[in-house]
């Protein structure tokens, strides 16, 4: 197929149609980012860190290899494309922990909440997956499929959590900056309820460390600076939109207080019980709570 044959579409162009398959383009093309543009010779994806760990903490890492899933199942796959079947029939949110298994009771200090450091519980299938992906070295190929992935937004969102854990820092802003005005929405908490954007998603790759009861590897601080330096002047336009938002959804979850009690609000023309309203009001919510 003749470049200029080639569908504007982003998602078509790399060929995410056909089962995850991206294809190789020399060419220069200026709808694909850079460091999503396939050659032969940059398919081979670099990884930053620790080689072995994938730079999770001992915690975590040790919970994935001791997994009945991880070793009865994900060490017998041998493809990429084996465990990306697993991703779409398996992979129901992006949490390091299954919901209501976490235990950090008589934690404390440093080795509290979200250390992660002497406590446990059953390690989710997302990180599993995660790990089986860097056990199989996953290529730049294979990866831009998965963020660009049409099938299934948890594709998307192990594709990006791949990223934060394996990728140069300097090449953070590259790979995510393409996605912050992304809306497609997104849930990556376990049980739910945490419906967010995949631009508002790859911000907190970004900007924060914390995930869900663990921390992402710390990005150097000067890389640090200059990702929220880019981020600002979008915080700036978007700050105004989000303060009404939030507002709105202060006074729409906000209790109404009574200030009548049932009497007089099924028979408001009694004059009966005015003086003495209040006084029942607050008796009856008190029984009520």
């Amino acid at each position: 197929m003749d470049l200029q044959d080639t569908p504007a579409n982003f998602k078509e162009l790399m060929g995410f149609e056909a089962r995850n398959e991206a294809v190789y383009d020399e060419e220069s093309n200026g709808s694909v980012p850079n460091i999503q543009k396939i050659t032969k010779g940059n398919n081979v994806l670099p990884l930053w860190g620790n080689l072995a760990t994938m730079n999770l903490n001992t915690l975590l890492l040790e919970n994935v290899v001791q997994s009945a899933y991880y070793k009865n199942v994900l060490t017998e796959l041998t493809n990429f494309q084996q465990v990306v079947d697993q991703i779409l029939h398996k992979v129901t949110h992006l949490e390091p922990w299954e919901r209501g298994t976490r235990k950090t009771f008589g934690m404390g200090g440093m080795c509290g909440g979200v250390r992660g450091v002497g406590a446990g519980g059953v390690i989710s299938t997302c990180f599993c997956v995660l790990y089986k992906l860097f056990a199989l070295k996953l290529t730049r190929k294979q990866l831009v499929s998965m963020i660009n992935s049409t099938q299934s937004i948890m594709m998307r969102g192990v594709g990006f959590l791949y990223i934060r854990y394996t990728q140069p820092p300097s090449d953070f802003w590259w790979w995510f900056e393409p996605y912050l005005d992304d809306t497609e929405e997104i849930d990556p908490k376990a049980g739910g309820g945490d419906y967010q954007t995949v631009g508002d998603f790859v911000r907190t790759l970004l900007s924060k460390l914390d995930w869900y009861g663990t921390l992402f590897p710390r990005i150097p601080v000067p890389i640090q600076k200059d990702i929220d330096a880019k981020l600002h002047p979008r915080h700036q336009r978007e700050s105004p939109r989000e303060t009404v938002r939030e507002r709105s959804r202060e006074v729409k979850d906000r209790p109404i207080k009574k200030t009548r009690c049932a009497h007089h609000l099924r028979h408001h023309h009694c004059r009966k019980h005015r003086k003495r309203c209040p006084r029942k009001v607050q008796a009856e919510t008190k029984l009520e709570e």
